[in-house]
């Protein structure tokens, strides 16, 4: 279904499915598909529409415990983000609104851009090195503190799952990138919500340029990260 809504005298929609829709209380994966600027985009976010449209084809005919509502947000990107015509603050905000049992949110924002060399990770703060390492070889799941049920649930299940190697990082909102993306807006509305991400820009210097192309990605272990959430999904309880 397409969730549509007006900007500037404009139509844009959000793109929602549902799977498990004999169960209340749902779970909202969301991945942005606009891009910034007139690039590929293909770190930002075309791997995220990817894991949705992967993660559409599981879980059908699959036993769920909770509604799947697979959601691709519009006009995440600047200028419009942080902003209240973000796709995801109307999903949210229509969620709040109509008092939906929500269990919890994960924004999948940049998962398909790993590097094994030195030096090849950085961070908002230096020292993060010395807990995480320099090399940008693993996916992250970014949390707040106090993050909930759901984050403390799906991060577990995440873990376990075993698919590739993760690290959890858990900071105030205000450290620099811990919020860049969909989940801040379900934050807002007081949701338990993540953001899974091979850390942007902290790893990937095509962020926003021209040469975020197909080529750079590491499709192996992207497809591990789609693996991961997908187990995590069917294995919540």
């Amino acid at each position: 279904m397409f969730q549509e809504y007006n900007v500037e005298a404009k139509i844009y929609k959000n793109v929602i499915t549902s799977f498990g829709t004999e169960n209340k209380k749902r779970i909202i994966i969301g991945a942005h598909y606009d891009v910034c600027g007139d690039q590929q985009g293909a770190d930002d976010n075309a791997t995220g529409v990817t894991a949705l449209l992967e993660l559409a084809r599981m879980l059908k005919n699959q036993k769920l415990n909770y509604r799947i509502d697979l959601v691709a947000y519009t006009l995440e990107e600047p200028p419009y983000f942080r902003t209240e015509n973000m796709g995801s603050h109307i999903h949210a905000q229509y969620l709040k609104d109509h008092n939906i049992d929500v269990y919890g949110m994960a924004s999948v924002e940049m998962i398909g851009y790993f590097k094994d060399e030195k030096n090849s990770q950085t961070y908002p703060l230096g020292i993060l090195s010395w807990v995480y390492g320099d090399k940008g070889d693993f996916i992250t799941l970014v949390k707040k503190f106090g993050a909930g049920n759901f984050v403390n649930n799906f991060s577990t299940q995440f873990k376990e799952a075993n698919q590739i190697k993760t690290e959890i990082f858990t900071a105030p909102k205000f450290v620099k990138g811990t919020d860049f993306s969909d989940h801040l807006n379900y934050w807002k509305f007081g949701y338990s919500a993540l953001m899974i991400t091979d850390t942007s820009f902290f790893r990937n210097k095509n962020y926003h340029e021209n040469t975020d192309t197909l080529e750079t990605l590491d499709l192996v272990r992207m497809t591990k990260v789609i693996d991961g959430i997908f187990l995590s999904l069917i294995h919540m309880k």
